[in-house]
């Protein structure tokens, strides 16, 4: 009889936890924001590069529409950003900071050394990690079939 594969033994469990680890210390830091960690995503790429259209985010972010039209509304209820159709292109959607977004940076500006100091690692230890992570998920999305 062939034995059962260990939970532990799974690399799909080390990561979902890991991932519930890391949204548990993200928690009380995006909350003194009032952000989810998905709208955080938004605005830091946004800080990054304001002035993105919907489609652009949502690659970069790896998110569907459905998924990031409404955290953007959310956000531009929030008043950190405006959505405005180009003037090019009427069907495409441009998000743009507002000076409140702006003015969140600031106050966000703790959050990154908060998780890398959570995590116990020093950069370069985080710089490696990231870049095997980067590599799991490339490898991944071509195994996919489309």
């Amino acid at each position: 009889m062939q034995e059962q594969p260990k939970l532990d033994n799974f690399i799909c469990f080390a990561m979902y936890t890991a991932s519930h680890a890391m949204n548990r210390v993200y928690k009380p830091l995006l909350d003194a924001l009032g952000l989810t960690y998905p709208q955080y995503l938004v605005m830091v790429s946004l800080w990054q590069e304001d002035g993105q259209t919907v489609g652009g985010l949502g690659e970069k972010l790896f998110l569907e529409s459905s998924t990031l039209t409404p955290l953007l509304k959310r956000l531009e209820a929030a008043g950190y950003v405006r959505r405005e159709r180009s003037k090019q292109d009427e069907r495409v959607v441009v998000i743009k900071l507002s000076a409140e977004g702006i003015a969140l940076q600031e106050r966000a500006a703790a959050v990154p050394d908060c998780i890398a100091s959570a995590t116990g690692r020093d950069a370069a230890g985080l710089a490696r990690l990231k870049a095997e992570i980067v590599a799991l998920r490339e490898a991944l999305n071509r195994s996919v079939v489309a």
